[in-house]
């Protein structure tokens, strides 16, 4: 009895080491695949359900915006709270202004893809600011945080603006990845300056974001990739998929905030827009624009998006 007892213990042993073994062999690919920024991302983005359209009109906007910007910005740098030397382009309108916007870009991307979205604040009266995500761009990092660690490294560049500005009134903004990482600023406590906060497609958790993709993607199950994967984003990152909630976040938000989402959209599904809109208990308001897709709300709404934003900025900022 006790050579059979032995037997099933070791090879209940060998089982249980060969599927944590193989966990973390399974979370260590799909940390690589998500969130180092040195792996190539086209496999996911390209994913018939991620592929994003850009129209004529838009990509002949977008040209003439990146002309613009090219001709126009500054290099700023910061310190991050983790000794990290972080970037972002600066566009200081010629009319003096207090008014500033701080544009966040999206998952695989960089600031000067968002020279679009910053003509239009520019042209609303705005100074820009637009960062590089650490792991992004200019600037350092060997990890993407998908808005959880870039919360702080958001405080630190409200600061470093307030530090050269202290009445300015400040917007945050954010698409995709730039839009939960604004989310997930909110529940920061940020300085009186910050005045309102607006967020387009943004996803209600990093947890629930790549278990949509896990299954869409792969056709794999949350668990136990999640489960290992979050481990490993522990280990190599210092934080887990779970804790990195815009939800939770919002929840604790003092800062007006104004949802937008496309209802066609598909890497970030639109219902996610209702879990974060409803955990906010600041003024707030939200834009469904029908039919667009993932970052498409802008393109498809057109005059109409940024008629929102205004009339949204103008019961917070002077």
């Amino acid at each position: 009895m006790k050579r059979k007892y032995k037997v099933i213990i070791t090879i209940v042993s060998l089982l249980l080491v060969l599927f944590v073994g193989a966990g973390f062999f399974a979370g260590n690919y799909f940390f690589n695949l998500a969130l180092n920024p040195n792996t190539d991302k086209s496999a996911a983005l390209n994913a018939p359900h991620n592929s994003i359209a850009i129209s004529p009109e838009d990509a002949k906007e977008k040209e003439e915006s990146k002309k613009w910007f090219k001709e126009n910005f500054e290099d700023s740098f910061i310190q991050s709270f983790d000794d990290l030397k972080l970037h972002a382009y600066t566009l200081k309108n010629t009319n003096e202004t207090n008014k500033w916007a701080i544009v966040f870009h999206g998952y695989s991307s960089d600031g000067s893809q968002m020279s679009k979205y910053a003509k239009h604040y520019y042209d609303m009266g705005f100074n820009v600011l637009i960062p590089d995500a650490r792991g992004h761009g200019k600037s350092e990092g060997d990890y993407i945080g998908m808005g959880w660690h870039d919360r702080l490294d958001v405080v630190s560049w409200i600061n470093n603006v307030i530090s050269s500005n202290k009445n300015a009134e400040i917007v945050l903004y954010g698409v995709s990845m730039g839009g939960a990482t604004v989310m997930m600023a909110s529940g920061e406590d940020l300085p009186d300056n910050v005045k309102a906060i607006i967020e387009d497609c943004g996803y209600s958790s990093v947890w629930d974001e790549f278990s949509y993709q896990l299954k869409a993607i792969f056709k794999l199950p949350t668990f136990p990739i999640m489960h290992f994967s979050s481990a490993v984003t522990k280990l190599k990152a210092d934080y887990t998929l779970g804790e990195a909630s815009a939800v939770e976040q919002v929840a604790k938000s003092k800062t007006p905030m104004l949802f937008i989402h496309g209802s066609k959209d598909t890497f970030v599904p639109s219902d996610m827009l209702n879990e974060v809109y409803e955990a906010a208990n600041v003024p707030k308001e939200k834009l469904i624009v029908e039919g667009a897709g993932h970052g498409g709300a802008e393109s498809v709404a057109g005059d109409s998006y940024w008629e929102t934003i205004n009339n949204f900025l103008a019961k917070y900022i002077e």
